[in-house]
């Protein structure tokens, strides 16, 4: 029985990230993988939707494209996920000094695991084995082929037509992605709102951009059943409340049909009931401590499959500490308090920390909200039609608490104000900053002196100053 140093279960962004961790601290470390290395980022979410969507950029509002038009489209996808997964074969992972194995993996006790009738042993382990799309129970679901964004991506050809259940960040995507390549595309929301996690008012740009460029947007729309139809399938529908200014209609025919509506963490087959580990309430997946270690010892968990958000940078990010923590004889904790993210709509939408109804939750009214239109900023009127906004929230002392931004490259935007924010920087400071003229991230800067001249007018001294001044001009007259 081969015996290792770590044992890592995934070979996506996070299992990844664990392993060459390990391997950079010299620990001998197998890596199990039941698919190909990259995990869902590479196949199936962050590399194809992002090419899929800067290929709409360029082709964007054509017609139906022809077949082979149209299997080009998803051939240039494919190949830049060639291009990303070169760099993650099994032969680079094993020239790098890791032990690869593909196979499925179940623990047989907390030190062993089995995969294809063979055992390994591991002083330590991470599970990083991901999730997979969320299949909802919708009755005849089962009788046609829906898509999800783990086959999207395969397909030959796109479809002339295409519901897609879900307005999250992988729906309004692949909605606007895909209406610029010519799809016919219906988007259906169960929630009053696209983006139901973002400001509303941010999500309503977003929500109108793409109803400007011809998708459909149904909101406060349930999928009650479907079926197949000459067309491809039949979509029944109903509205969640009494109509008003939308109208639903009661069916959607359309060639395909695209599901999502959220993730699930992948933990079936791992024996994870053979050493008696804690799961999390309604299948949430593993619960791990603030150390990422589960409720076994010896035994950490990082990425989708613990969560508590699903993106590949917090895979990665968890990665680090669980690998040292397994690994190292001191201990890190998660720090969750910054967390960003970005949707890559056109334009796109970032975010970091938290919204301004949960700001106040936690803070009450000592908090202060900035807004800034791009109408403003000399970047975006040489590109007219652009639209842009920011919604920045900061605490009594001026750090930041919360950033949004709708605009173009605004995930590049928000990684200079997740920088203030996590090393605990004034906002205001910003405006100390040169910035190239004209950019987008000039907007930061020009937001920033908006705070520093508040700051400047609220400040205590100056309050004084401002107080005397009055005093001595009341005494003289």
């Amino acid at each position: 029985m081969k015996a290792f140093d770590l044992i890592v279960l995934g070979c996506g962004a996070g299992g990844l990230t664990v392993a060459y961790t390990a391997l950079g601290l010299g620990k001998k470390v197998l890596v199990i993988e039941k698919d190909k290395p990259g995990g869902e980022c590479t196949w199936s979410g962050c590399i194809p939707s992002k090419a899929l969507i800067n290929l709409a950029k360029k082709q964007r509002y054509v017609a139906q494209p022809d077949a082979a038009e149209s299997a080009a489209h998803m051939q240039g996808v494919r190949s830049v996920i060639d291009s990303v997964y070169a760099h993650e074969t099994p032969a680079v992972l094993q020239e790098a000094g890791l032990d690869y194995l593909r196979g499925a993996g179940r623990f047989l006790d907390r030190h062993t695991i089995e995969v294809d009738g063979q055992r390994y042993r591991a002083k330590k382990f991470v599970i990083a084995t991901g999730s997979s799309p969320f299949v909802p129970p919708i009755p005849g679901l089962d009788t046609i082929d829906f898509l999800s964004n783990e086959s999207v991506f395969k397909l030959d050809a796109l479809p002339s037509s295409l519901v897609i259940l879900g307005g999250g960040a992988i729906g309004v995507e692949l909605a606007q992605a895909m209406n610029r390549l010519g799809v016919d595309v219906t988007l259906v929301e169960m929630k009053k709102q696209l983006m139901f996690r973002e400001e509303p008012e941010l999500a309503a740009l977003i929500r109108q951009k793409l109803t400007d460029e011809g998708v459909r947007i149904l909101l406060n729309t349930r999928a009650v059943s479907v079926e197949p139809h000459k067309r491809g399938m039949r979509l029944f529908i109903e509205a969640l409340e009494a109509p008003g200014a939308q109208e639903v209609p009661a069916t959607i025919e359309a060639e395909r049909l695209l599901v999502a509506v959220g993730r699930q963490p992948n933990v079936s087959g791992l024996g994870l009931e053979a050493i008696d580990m804690q799961m999390l309430e309604k299948g949430k997946g593993i619960a791990v401590d603030a150390y990422l270690h589960t409720s076994v010892a010896g035994i950490y968990a990082c990425g989708d499959v613990a969560g508590p958000y699903l993106f590949s940078h917090m895979a990665n990010y968890q990665g680090k500490i669980a690998a040292m923590n397994a690994l190292l004889p001191w201990r890190k904790k998660a720090d969750y308090r910054h967390v960003t993210w970005c949707t890559f709509t056109d334009p796109e939408f970032a975010r970091a920390g938290l919204s301004e109804s949960e700001a106040r939750a936690q803070y009450g009214e000592g908090i202060r909200v900035y807004h800034y239109d791009f109408a403003a900023l000399d970047r975006a009127k040489t590109n007219p039609g652009e639209i842009g906004r920011i919604k920045l929230i900061l605490d009594r002392r001026g750090k930041v608490l919360g950033a949004h931004i709708v605009a173009e490259r605004a995930g590049e935007m928000i990684a200079e104000v997740q920088v203030l924010k996590t090393l605990g920087i004034k906002f205001s400071q910003l405006q100390k900053v040169i910035h190239p003229y004209p950019s987008y991230a000039d907007a930061l800067r020009q937001l920033a002196q908006q705070v520093y001249l508040d700051e400047l007018r609220n400040h205590p001294l100056l309050k004084l100053l401002q107080g005397l001044r009055a005093l001595f001009r009341t005494a003289k007259a």
